[in-house]
Order: structure tokens, then sequence, then C-alpha cells
């Protein structure tokens, strides 16, 4: 597909913070944001999927920030389809999670990836609170990449490309360079790919595999997804927890994924290495409860669902 030869930076950018009981962590984030003295100051929304902690609270305490409450959990692709709607024609949308804190200027280093027209999707560099690097960088999902991952997991971090479907080389890290699709911890998309892409398949993806699916769909539409490492951010993880249930949908959603693009035979190989995967984990039961949903369909249904409708409120 042909893309246009110039583009004009986005006129503004919208900060999507999607939260379910983050309040130990989203005024981080707030504060990270308001000093990065953009101009103008990107318009940030708290996007609140029924929060019952103090997320709400703490959020309003920051007269700049836009609360929205869904009145429902909307998951996070569902989320992000809310924040949408306060897009004005030439924003980017940061999509940014609640247990991030930006370093200085870090969605202005982001947006200058867009001086390249092709490029739909920027994402930073994320680091650990010890500073170490996180690896959210990815390949498109494989057989043999699931497989050396499942096997090796975070050990084995030099092994041959293709026995992992995430990038682990430390060098993967040291320069801009376009990817597959990352960790949709932090993101900011282009106005023309907002545009031109639509809403996130919150049908599908309740949780996990969003970013996945938006990034090949972007891909699809001729964009390319950059990575910026200049721009940096911390990632504290973990900030809503990870139930039996979740960490079953996050691999039921991998198998939904691959099976939406590949045929039967390598579909069903794919789900017998997902299964593999929890297996060898197998001393957890959380991981115990993932073999069971992977090998038995009838457990989808009872996972997190992406369908919940509810009317939503905006709060300056």
């Amino acid at each position: 597909m042909q893309q246009p030869l110039t583009r004009e930076r986005p006129t503004g950018t919208v900060v999507a913070i999607v939260t379910f009981n983050s309040g130990d962590c989203v005024a981080a984030l707030i504060e990270s944001v308001a000093s990065e003295g953009a101009r103008p100051p990107p318009r940030v929304y708290v996007i609140d999927n029924g929060s019952t902690d103090d997320t709400l609270a703490r959020a309003r305490e920051y007269p700049d920030v836009n609360v929205v409450e869904t009145g429902a959990n909307l998951g996070y692709s569902g989320g992000i389809n809310v924040a949408r709607r306060f897009l004005e024609r030439g924003e980017a949308l940061a999509v940014l999670n609640p247990d991030l804190v930006l370093a200085p200027d870090a969605l202005e280093k982001l947006q200058r990836a867009f001086d390249d027209p092709a490029v739909g999707i920027a994402v930073p560099l994320l680091r650990d609170p010890d500073g170490r690097v996180y690896p959210h960088l990815r390949r498109e999902p494989t057989i043999s990449g699931s497989l050396g991952d499942a096997l090796f997991g975070a050990r084995w971090p030099n092994r041959p490309r293709w026995m992992s479907d995430t990038l682990r080389h430390p060098r993967d890290y040291e320069s801009a360079h376009d990817v597959a699709w990352a960790g949709g911890a932090a993101l900011v998309i282009a106005p023309e790919v907002s545009e031109r892409i639509g809403d996130w398949d919150h049908e599908t993806y309740f949780l996990y595999s969003e970013e996945t699916d938006y990034a090949r769909r972007t891909r699809d539409a001729g964009f390319r997804i950059r990575f910026v490492p200049e721009a940096q951010a911390t990632h504290i993880g973990g900030a809503s927890g990870q139930s039996a249930p979740l960490l079953a949908l996050m691999a039921v959603n991998r198998v939904r994924y691959f099976e939406r693009h590949h045929g039967c035979l390598p579909s069903s190989v794919f789900r017998v290495v997902v299964a593999l995967h929890h297996l060898l984990r197998s001393g957890d039961p959380r991981h115990r409860f993932a073999v069971r949903a992977v090998c038995s369909r009838a457990i989808w249904a009872t996972l997190p669902p992406g369908r919940p409708r509810s009317n939503v409120t905006a709060r300056a």
C-alpha cells in the first residue's frame, strides 16, 4: 500500500491510562506525564474499569486529568476504545499502563518517529525498577519460537532467534529498528493509524494479545512499528495482579490469535506448545489451571469476557 511522502506532526496527544485497582501507582505516572513539558500539553484520560480501591480518588487529585468511569470492567482493549472517543483529528494516542513512570520527554521522542510517514506506532525502551532492560519487543508468534520460550523462558537469552518469540539479545535494545509488535504497556499511535485501523478488538481480546492483533492490523495497512530506545520508561509490572483466570486467558488468547492467521494443523501444534509452556510450570496452581483451559475449549467461555456494555461518564 502506497504511503504519503510527507506527514504533518500530530497536532496534540491524548494519553490513555486504563486503570483497574491501580491506586498504588497511577499518581506516579500522571506526574511523569505532567513533567513532559510538551506544547501543547497532552490531554490525559484515566479510563477506569470499575476500580474498588482509591484509584479514582488519586486520579482526581490532579485537576488537569479527565477521569472516565466505564461502570464495568471493559478490559484493556475496551478501555482503549473508550479513550479513542476523545481523540480529535490529527491527535496521536499514547496508551500507557498505570504502572509506568515516563523518563523526561519520552512522549516527544516517540512522536519524532512519525517524521517517517511509514511509521504508525512508536514504542519506548522499558526498564524494570532496578534499571534492567525489560524485554518487551516481539516477533510474530511462531511454533518454534513459542517452543523455545516454553523450554527455556528467560534462560539462554542468546539462543538462536528462531527459538524465541521475544527479542532477548541485549543488542536488540541498543538502537532504533522496526519490530513486529511490542508489549502493550507503552505505545504511541499516529493519527493516521487511529483513523484507518479503528477500534481495538475488544470482542475477541478482553486482555492479552490485543496489542499483537492491533500491531498486525497496522502492519497489514502498510505502516511500521518502530522501537525508539532514546524514549524510556520504568515498568513496575503487575499493577493489577495476575490471577489464575487471567493467566489462563493470556494462554487462550495466544491460541485464539494464532488460529485466526493459520490453518488447522499448525494451530493444533501451536496449542500443544502453549499447553506445554504451562505444564512445565505446573508447580504453580495457576499454571495448572492454564493447562486445563488451553486443552478444554469449554473453559474458554468462563474466562473474563470482552463484551460488557456500560454507560460511560466523563469528568474533567
